[in-house]
């Protein structure tokens, strides 16, 4: 299957993928801006998410993102991920290092993090909600958790209407992910780790992490900053994006 995806502009190609609250329409304020900056701009929506549908047979997303640049003839890109988007980006990057070139993370995820205590209590309360078959507090506890204090009511709903299509999707999905193992020392792309200062202290951490442990790789927090600083402070987060994209390009 390929993912439902959009494809805009002409340059070096711009991957764009989503987090797990969202799907591809979380870059509606960077998408155009990028695309007229002279980048080829990618977004898809992983399965299970926005217009992909749910996997009916075992999968990686990886492997899906990887199969998606094939599809477009796409041989080398800049990877930028959010949250859940980050891992994937990450593992796409540790698969195919020749492939990456330039890795921009807002608040990623990483596999094998040990959960600390405010994560651990968001998803009880989010199983908790899920077993009562109370889907409307379930989206809500995620609008409140993941946006930070920046966001205003347009973001709040996007989020909302994007998470609550999602769990609609999933909750009949029979088929995960496969776990995702990534082994950073593979990475050879410049990377930007970039952490919200509202944020959960985990991705705080992975951010940091992620920084120590990448190669040439640097961490950037911002102190306005909750969990999805592109919905929170759009014009910021795609002039980050662009310089980014401008500093790494002389590398490639």
């Amino acid at each position: 299957m390929t993912l439902s995806h959009d494809v805009s502009g002409n340059g070096p190609a711009v991957v764009l993928l989503h987090s797990s609250v969202c799907d591809r329409r979380m870059w509606d304020p960077q998408w155009p801006v990028l695309a007229a900056a002279g980048y080829r701009v990618v977004r898809c929506d992983f399965r299970g998410f926005g217009d992909s549908p749910a996997a009916d047979r075992p999968y990686g997303d990886a492997a899906d993102v990887l199969g998606l640049l094939d599809h477009l003839g796409i041989e080398r890109a800049a990877l930028v991920g959010s949250s859940y988007g980050g891992q994937v980006a990450l593992d796409v990057a540790a698969a195919r290092p020749d492939a990456v070139t330039a890795l921009a993370l807002l608040c990623s995820a990483l596999p094998g993090h040990p959960p600390g205590p405010a994560l651990r209590s968001f998803a009880e309360r989010e199983d908790a909600l899920f077993e009562a078959g109370d889907l409307t507090a379930a989206v809500e506890l995620n609008v409140a958790t993941w946006l930070g204090p920046e966001a205003g009511d347009e973001a709040r709903e996007r989020v909302r209407r994007m998470q609550r299509h999602a769990f609609e999707v999933q909750l009949t999905a029979e088929f995960a992910p496969a776990e995702a193992r990534v082994d950073l020392a593979r990475i050879e792309a410049p990377c930007l780790a970039v952490s919200g200062a509202h944020d959960l202290p985990d991705f705080r951490e992975i951010a940091a992490h992620l920084a120590a442990r990448i190669p040439g790789a640097r961490h950037q927090e911002l102190p306005w900053a909750g969990h999805l600083p592109n919905l929170e402070r759009p014009s910021a987060i795609t002039d980050l994006l662009t310089r980014f994209l401008r500093e790494t390009a002389s590398d490639n």
